[in-house]
């Protein structure tokens, strides 16, 4: 059975950064992406960015050039390095991880970005 663990939410103030760290507790085996979602107060989810098993990376829109997803090579934790974080970034944020036709949810850490 795998889980995710996130961890690295919290306050921080506009501009400043945040690094997300989501870990798997087990092999998820043909992991083909990672990747991060947000649900900010009173919106849907929306995807963030995510990182492919071919090396790609892929990002919203809202979040180019401040974020960057990573993993580590063993493929076993994801990463959301936030910088010059924005208000409007205010949101749950959530990993996934997809293997073979399964994906896998992290329950979600609160990122507040607040003056």
């Amino acid at each position: 059975q795998v889980q995710l663990v996130e961890s690295g939410g919290g306050l921080v103030q506009p501009g400043g950064s945040l690094r997300l760290s989501c870990t798997a507790s087990g092999r998820i085996d043909g992991i083909v992406a990672m990747g991060w979602y947000r649900q900010p107060p009173g919106k849907d989810r929306e995807f963030v960015g995510g990182i492919y098993s071919g090396g790609q990376t892929k990002y919203a829109d809202s979040v180019q050039g401040r974020f960057s997803v990573s993993r580590d090579i063993a493929w076993k934790a994801a990463y959301l390095q936030m910088n010059n974080l924005k208000p409007e970034d205010t949101a749950v944020y959530l990993c996934k991880m997809v293997g073979w036709g399964t994906e896998y949810w992290g329950q979600g850490t609160q990122v507040t970005v607040s003056s």
